[in-house]
């Protein structure tokens, strides 16, 4: 299954979405490429969208290496990392930096909402290792929701199972058997420019 575009990818995912209890119920979309797609979504549900603002947390001996995740207010730690503190400090304080600054680019003066018992849709262009999706949920469960949907229009079968471990509902329109990135199942995949993810919180 190809997507034409980010846009189709939400109509759809939208559809497999308006059974729920739209109730308390919000989409949280994961910059930038989740955007377009989160969009959609809100759409056609009738519900609010806000950018998810939670960066990975990396390894000081490589960065790549994700030791946990934090937001703008909330942070977590895998258990088996044995990491100084004041090296989790440092990082959080930049980390943290960089997120605020951003989400006021792209929200302006507008607060997030709290989160502490509503449904959140937390929506993705794809998922190929499921790993930054796992650590955006290990944060996103701090803030208390009534319960977190991810809505994904593509994922590998390894993602979608492990995120089925922390997720209460996975939605994926299309797990292929074989995965070979997210930007293969679309025809248009562009990189988003901040002006265009802007206009979608601004319509």
């Amino acid at each position: 299954m190809i997507f034409k575009n980010r846009k189709e990818a939400g109509e759809i995912l939208a559809g497999k979405l308006l059974k729920l209890n739209s109730k308390d119920t919000i989409v949280l979309a994961v910059p930038r490429g989740g955007v377009p797609v989160g969009f959609e979504v809100a759409r056609l549900l009738q519900v609010p969208l806000e950018p998810i603002m939670i960066k990975k947390i990396g390894h000081p001996a490589n960065k790549e290496y994700a030791i946990g995740a934090t937001s703008m207010d909330e942070f977590f730690i895998a258990s088996q990392e044995h990491i100084p503190k004041e090296y989790i400090d440092a990082e959080l304080v930049l980390i943290r930096k960089r997120l605020t600054e951003m989400y006021s680019k792209f929200m302006g003066q507008k607060k997030p909402t709290n989160l502490k018992g509503m449904n959140v849709i937390l929506v993705d262009d794809g998922m190929a290792t499921g790993h930054t999706m796992m650590a955006t949920l290990h944060v996103l469960k701090k803030s208390l929701p009534n319960q977190i949907i991810v809505a994904i229009p593509v994922a590998s079968n390894n993602a979608v199972k492990l995120v089925k471990t922390l997720a209460n509902v996975v939605v994926c329109i299309y797990i292929p058997d074989e995965f070979y990135g997210v930007g293969s199942f679309y025809e248009d995949f562009d990189q988003l420019t901040d002006k265009e993810v802007i206009g979608f919180f601004n319509q």
